[in-house]
């Protein structure tokens, strides 16, 4: 339009002679000709603008090229060959696309009905139930209003749950180990790209003590570091949505208040109504993209934020990916019939991509296929219940993240294991010996976890991991067709370190003792004893924290040695312990069980675990 108006009217002559201070004050006077000449140049910057931000795309289909001018005829040629007249543009086209040139990003573009309808379909299916649908539009992003639990984010309903969990597992990472980042006024953190973080020991933290400001730019950076992820990195898609009477995607800093009163009476039951309310903003810049994400934080507190944050991540990864990530794309996402979360979900949220595994790397099952599993290192990691179980195996990208903070699955509900302390996951030499030989068996097993390799893959086992056994065991071991670890694992245990084993006579080398902390935020009553209520007859819904003492033993000590013999020291190695402790231990401290113990114990074998108060729970 500006184009336009400047072209009704003579262009002005070039003053060359002129220094940039006079253009300056000429351009801020009355002059017709002043006037003409800023709308040029404005005109000129938002083109290119413009032309830049159009290549950046919420679907992963690459974006159509930049519409050709003819001069000489005044057309457009459009994608096709098309020639439109310049200024003739439908009406329609223009309200499908909204486009804000700030920082180079495509803002607020509504979704087709087809890219609506697959998105939807993708999510609940075809079939969807009115309650899976309630629970998924009723669950916002919202920290715990009680003190002891400040740091959680409460879950009123079930389904969610994977996706509040994984973001919670960021959220404690910034809270535990950046915060004298977030003690900074602004969201935005003072790193380049490609730095990195420094890692910190938190000897004791009092979650009660944390300031809302902290815990807002904790969940902020958390939510972008996701979105970037799935992404890419190179971009973070953000839905949004326009409510008729009251635009609150366009509202910066709007409040929880006008949010509420605009989701009043409105449901969500199909694509079409899906598609009539979201809008999604591309951003290439992590700050403006941080920024966006405060100023419209409310709306993902509202009832509707955990689906629209499961709907940002999808269009982050694009939709095309994320089927191609999974291994049965025909299923949805939120699982029938109870709507939980599937671990694709989860998946996506920790590590970017949607596969459906927790393994490493790819398994190869013939002929062309191939399940897949986590392909890289990630922030925060995962165990589960089903592990214990035989369901599945988490391989060590899961494991072993970089910060000592696990989202953990049971069979219906995700919750959160961490650590203050980063050197739980520190391993001495003996334990990084076991690890390396357990890593090299792994790799030659094609049993979809079952424990056990053909002779041809033991004997690489064997070069790989600098093991020389002597032949009667070597032949003992290799007389049948598959060589089963329990087996193999029993043999390094009674070979010497010289050979490659790991036998140890003290079995004092290795042993740990560190805390834990589970948080599990669905809301629910306080059981301890200690119930606060309303007006005495209610009592308090709120998340729950639990304090675990974890006891490892050596992995390669017999059970009856940690249980009959009285041990003179505790290695310097064990984490957790401080120096001034008592130095004589004659027995593990008493022996407590729940369903979490098993999940710590799939990632230390054998720990012995005790709590205060009722066992921590996993569903």
């Amino acid at each position: 339009m500006a184009i336009r108006m400047s072209m009704q009217q003579a262009a002005p002559e070039p003053k060359r002679s002129k220094p940039e201070e006079s253009v300056a004050g000429a351009v801020s006077g009355d002059s017709g000709e002043s006037m003409t000449r800023r709308r040029e140049l404005m005109a000129a910057a938002a083109e290119k603008r413009m032309a830049a931000a159009a290549i950046v795309s919420p679907s992963p289909s690459p974006a159509p090229p930049a519409p050709v001018v003819d001069k000489g005829k005044g057309k457009v040629v459009e994608k096709g060959g098309e020639e439109v007249v310049k200024g003739e543009k439908k009406e329609k086209e223009k309200e499908e696309v909204k486009v804000d040139v700030k920082d180079g990003n495509l803002r607020s573009k509504e979704l087709s009905a087809e890219e609506a309808n697959e998105l939807f379909v993708m999510v609940f299916g075809s079939d969807v139930s009115k309650g899976i649908l309630a629970r998924w539009c009723n669950q916002g992003i919202r920290f715990s209003s009680d003190s002891a639990t400040s740091m959680g984010l409460v879950q009123h309903e079930g389904g969610p749950c994977g996706v509040l969990a994984a973001i919670q597992a960021f959220v404690l990472k910034y809270i535990l180990f950046f915060s004298d980042e977030l003690k900074n006024a602004s969201t935005v953190p003072n790193r380049g790209p490609g730095s990195s973080f420094k890692s910190q020991s938190v000897p004791s933290f009092d979650f009660s003590s944390l300031t809302e400001g902290v815990k807002l730019r904790a969940l902020v950076r958390s939510m972008g570091e996701i979105l970037f992820s799935c992404g890419g990195n190179k971009r973070a898609v953000i839905a949004t949505m326009t409510i008729p009477g009251n635009d609150i995607q366009q509202s910066e800093g709007v409040s929880e208040d006008e949010v509420s009163r605009s989701l009043e009476g409105l449901s969500i039951e199909s694509a079409s109504d899906l598609q009539k309310v979201l809008r999604v903003e591309t951003y290439t810049s992590q700050t403006t993209a941080l920024q966006r994400l405060e100023a419209i934080i409310p709306l993902f507190q509202s009832r509707l934020g955990a689906l629209l944050f499961l709907i940002s991540t999808l269009l982050s990864r694009g939709l095309d990916l994320v089927q191609s990530d999974r291994d049965d794309p025909s299923l949805p996402l939120v699982t029938t019939p109870f709507g939980h979360a599937s671990q694709e979900i989860v998946n996506l949220l920790l590590c970017g991509e949607a596969v459906p595994n927790v393994f490493d790397g790819k398994m190869d099952l013939g002929g062309g296929m191939f399940l897949k599993g986590i392909s890289r290192n990630v922030e925060v990691g995962f165990l589960t219940l089903l592990e214990y179980l035989n369901f599945c195996k988490v391989g060590q990208f899961l494991k072993t993240p970089k910060w000592p903070i696990w989202v953990v699955g049971s069979e219906s509900h995700y919750t959160v294991l961490f650590a203050l302390d980063p050197s739980v996951q520190n391993e001495n030499e003996l334990e990084g010996r076991e690890t390396q030989i357990r890593k090299a068996f792994d790799a030659q097993d094609q049993s979809g976890g079952g424990g056990f390799i053909s002779v041809e893959g033991f004997h690489q086992v064997l070069r790989e991991t600098n093991i020389k056994l002597p032949p009667q065991k070597l032949d003992q071991l290799c007389n049948t067709e598959f060589i089963v670890w329990s087996e193999f694992w029993q043999v390094i245990l009674d070979l010497d370190k010289s050979s490659g084993g790991l036998k140890d006579s003290s079995g004092l080398m290795g042993k740990k003792v560190f805390d834990l902390y589970h948080f599990n935020g669905i809301a629910k009553s306080d059981l301890n004893g200690s119930q606060v209520s309303y007006g005495g007859e209610t009592p308090l819904q709120k998340p729950r924290l639990t304090k675990l003492r974890v006891s490892v033993p050596p992995r390669w000590t017999p059970e009856e040695f940690m249980t009959d013999v009285k041990v003179s020291s505790v290695s310097s190695s064990a984490a957790g312990e401080s120096s001034g402790k008592d130095s004589e231990v004659s027995k593990p401290e008493p022996s407590q069980h729940a369903p979490l113990v098993d999940c710590v114990r799939t990632r230390w074998a054998r720990a012995v675990c005790s709590w205060s108060g009722d066992p921590p729970s996993i569903v």
